[in-house]
This record gives C-alpha cells, structure tokens and sequence, in this order.
C-alpha cells in the first residue's frame, strides 16, 4: 500500500485578468506522504492559497490529477468532492474562523455531527483532542476568552475533529508572536506524526519552515524542493 496521502499531477491553473492570462501553476507536481509535514513557501503572490484550495478540493484546476487517499478527485461530481473533502481533509487558516458563540468544545463536536457522527462520540473526540493540545480546563470558554495561540489550538482540534488524512494549513501562525507561533507550530507537527496524516503548511515564518520535515518553493508556477 503507497504511503502517499495526496498527490497532484500536472496541476495547471491560469487566471484571465484584463485581457491577459496569468499563469499561477504549471504542471505542479507533488506528493505527500502519512507522517509528513511540509513547507510551503514563496513570494506573496506566487499562488500558494491557490494551490491550497485546489489541493482541498475548494477549486478545480484547469488541468492535471488530485489523488487523495487513492480517489482520483478531480473528475468527481461537487456532491462526491464535498463528501471526500468532509471524510479527508482538514483545513487550518490564518484566521482561527471559530464561532463566536460557541465554546471551544462545540466548535470541535459541531463539525463531527455535521459529518454524522453522534453527539456523545463527537463530545468525547472534542475533549480528547482539546486536552492533546494543552486546553482541557479551556473547554468550556468562547473564542474571545482565549488567547491568539489557544484560539488556534482549537481551529487544529476542529480540523483534526473527522480524522483527516491530510491536513492543509494557510498561514496558520501569521497572526501570533513569534513564541506562540512556535509553540503552536509544534502542537500541530506533533499531531501530524501521532496521527499519521500529512500535512502542507504554507507559510513566510522561513524558521518555522526551517522546523519541518521538508520545505518546497512555488515560483513561477513551478514546485522546487528547497
């Protein structure tokens, strides 16, 4: 059985702005594996969101091959992808994005019960997730009464509520100082080798990156380890 939890092959997408078309990815390649955190770094600009949002299944490329999990998404109805990406993936963004007026244990249950699981069940994975990261007497709290790093901590619990087998993060510790950013950091890459699952962190933070299992760099379109 491959190790690989997703992979892109070919991946092309091009933007039509003001009569000129723009070139964002051309035939990206990647592959990552159970266990593995990457990098992902380059210029403002260069399309990493992009390739974010395409590897998510949020956009479709104009060319290539998503293969997540052994499924071959790209050719998927939107009711197939919307149902794999709910069962596989996990998404963490810049903002934590947790509803305000839910506490951090409800943020964590309520997508597990969107996904069909039972109150009791999602109840105890929130909790134990809550309490991998650091925030078992934080549980009951709303977002506004958690720190910026706690506030992150859950969005991570909430992504990892389904058991994801990959992870896509956008920034996840743009908004942090440097300590807590770290720390944060390390929460998440722990999570990934306990679960097993991949993950690709875009990111500028070149020390985090630095801190992963391999960096890869999108310029003009074109994926370069390193």
């Amino acid at each position: 059985m491959s190790d690989a939890a997703l992979q892109l092959k070919g991946i092309e997408r091009t933007f039509h702005q003001g009569g000129q078309d723009l070139h964002v990815l051309r035939g990206l390649n990647l592959t990552l594996n159970r266990g593995e955190i990457a990098a992902l770094v380059g210029p403002s600009g260069a399309g990493k969101s992009t390739l974010l949002y395409i590897a998510g299944l949020l956009e479709r490329p104009d060319a290539g091959e998503i293969i997540i999990a052994g499924d071959v998404c790209n050719v998927m109805r939107d009711d197939a992808r919307t149902a794999l990406r709910r069962r596989y993936l996990g998404f963490v963004y810049q903002f934590h994005h947790l509803l305000p007026e839910f506490s951090a244990l409800e943020n964590v249950v309520l997508p597990q019960m969107i996904a069909g699981s039972g109150k009791r069940a999602a109840r105890k994975q929130a909790r134990g997730l809550l309490e991998s990261m650091g925030l078992k007497e934080r549980e009951t709290h709303r977002p506004a009464q958690l720190s910026g790093g706690e506030q992150q901590r859950v969005a991570i619990a909430r992504a990892l509520a389904n058991n994801p087998a990959v992870l896509l993060a956008d920034e996840p510790t743009g908004n942090l100082d440097h300590e807590t950013a770290l720390e944060v950091m390390a929460v998440l890459a722990r999570q990934v080798q306990e679960r097993g699952l991949a993950a690709l962190v875009a990111t500028h933070n070149l020390e985090l990156a630095a801190s992963m299992d391999r960096i890869v760099r999108l310029e003009d379109g074109v994926l370069h380890a390193g």
